[in-house]
């Protein structure tokens, strides 16, 4: 069995020295920290260390890297094939930067875990506030190309300024919101800054629309997040949550995905993919659940769709509040991110441990745009209800009597309930 090796701050070492020369591994980062968000980052440079094409760059509004070398799988979890990346890119850094107010001396006892691409740990470096003082952006670790072959090093150099300021620093350019009364600029032949901004909504009667980009330079998916952090009882076995689609199809008829028994597809019907079940959460590290839907989903169907998205806590996870979960969910299209973000801890039934399901937002898609809401829905306390849709003209309505559906051999526990409900999902 491989001995994980404990790595300092400036150390050098190769890949190939973990036995992954030319094999996937994945970096885990364990942040410990209180009241800040930290968002992670990697930047793929060239020999001038300059992020030259800034589709190199891998964060929330860009979770992939053109080659698919570099991945972010959920917000402090990258997936590297470093021999897919092209050789315009020598150095790969993996970066931390606090999002609003703070400074990286608050950081507690924290880690970035190395793990081959079967999950075997190999190596891991430990890092805290210590390393830091009024820094709020780190360059944490760094993969470079030497002699022909890649090399690693824990650099755990912190920076001044945020996730922008690392942008500027590797050369690149950050978008800025045009003022209102300024027309729009003409078409571009180069690719477009890297935006950095988030569309917040919290209120039910909120709603974004993004248009649908339909040239050779459209994204190829819409990435759907659910997130939730560590309820702080104390108990590891309750805050496991299930992200949950239901999809009102063009027919009318209501399709419905959850891991791992009903995956979906993105190459086919319903054309919405759930990338797997996660059960564990920490106060470092929230729970994160990943959805794909195909943008070109409405002309597929022939016809507008609306998704639902829902968390969902089963009895058998211990009695919970799920509000005090926070969940909340982002879209990111392109380099465009909204995220919804009801307050749920200020809602009384979020206290309410036999409440099950919170419906955190709805996506409508047609052939021109996605429409995003949050939501703020409930079930009834003690109900297995799942969110359906129905649609009257142009609006769609989420209420909260949908089939129950549950996992492996408590698929029988729904037939019963159902029995009596006329809802069924196609």
């Amino acid at each position: 069995m491989a001995i994980e090796q404990s790595l300092s701050r400036g150390q050098r070492i190769k890949m190939a020295d973990f036995g992954m020369g030319s094999q996937p591994f994945v970096v885990d980062l364990k942040v410990a920290v209180t009241g800040v968000t930290v968002d992670a980052a990697c930047f793929g440079l060239d020999s001038g260390r300059k992020l030259s094409d800034e589709r190199y760059m891998t964060f929330f509004n860009q979770p992939e890297s053109p080659c698919g070398g570099v991945k972010q799988i959920n917000s402090h979890n990258f997936r590297f094939a470093l021999d897919l990346l092209p050789a315009a890119i020598d150095v790969v850094v993996l970066t931390l930067a606090i999002d609003g107010v703070g400074v990286l001396s608050s950081l507690g006892a924290s880690q970035a875990k190395i793990s081959s691409g079967a999950g075997v740990p190999v190596a891991s470096f430990a890092f805290d506030g210590s390393f830091f003082k009024g820094e709020r952006a780190v360059m944490l670790i760094e993969f470079y190309r030497k002699d022909g072959q890649w090399r690693m090093s824990p650099v755990g150099q912190g920076f001044n300024g945020g996730l922008d300021a690392l942008v500027q620093h590797f050369g690149g350019a950050v978008a800025t919101p045009a003022p209102v009364a300024t027309p729009p600029a003409p078409p571009s032949i180069t690719a477009p800054p890297v935006s950095l901004s988030k569309v917040t909504l919290t209120k039910p009667n909120q709603t974004h629309r993004i248009s649908l980009v339909k040239d050779a330079s459209a994204p190829r998916k819409i990435t759907v997040k659910a997130t939730w952090v560590d309820n702080g009882d104390g108990d590891d076995d309750n805050d496991d949550l299930d992200l949950r689609v239901g999809i009102l199809l063009p027919s009318g008829k209501m399709s419905f995905i959850q891991a791992p028994e009903r995956s979906g597809a993105f190459d086919a019907s319903p054309y919405v993919r759930h990338l797997g079940d996660v059960t564990t959460t920490s106060m470092s590290a929230p729970g994160t659940e990943v959805v794909e839907v195909n943008p070109k989903i409405g002309q597929l169907l022939s016809g507008p769709v609306a998704l639902v998205f829902s968390v969902y806590s089963a009895v058998a996870n211990g009695a919970v509040s799920v509000g005090a979960m926070a969940p909340k969910m982002v879209m990111e299209y392109g380099n465009q991110v909204v995220e919804c973000a009801f307050d749920f801890k200020n809602a009384s039934v979020a206290q309410e441990s036999n409440v099950y399901t919170y419906v955190i937002g709805v996506i409508e898609i047609d052939g021109d745009a996605i429409v995003l809401s949050p939501s703020g829905k409930t079930s009834a306390p003690d109900s297995e209800w799942t969110p359906w849709l129905t649609r009257s003209g142009n609006s769609v309505k989420v209420t909260l009597d949908g089939p129950a559906v549950f996992k492996g051999q408590m698929s029988g526990k729904a037939d019963e309930l159902n029995r009596h409900n006329p809802h069924r999902y196609s």
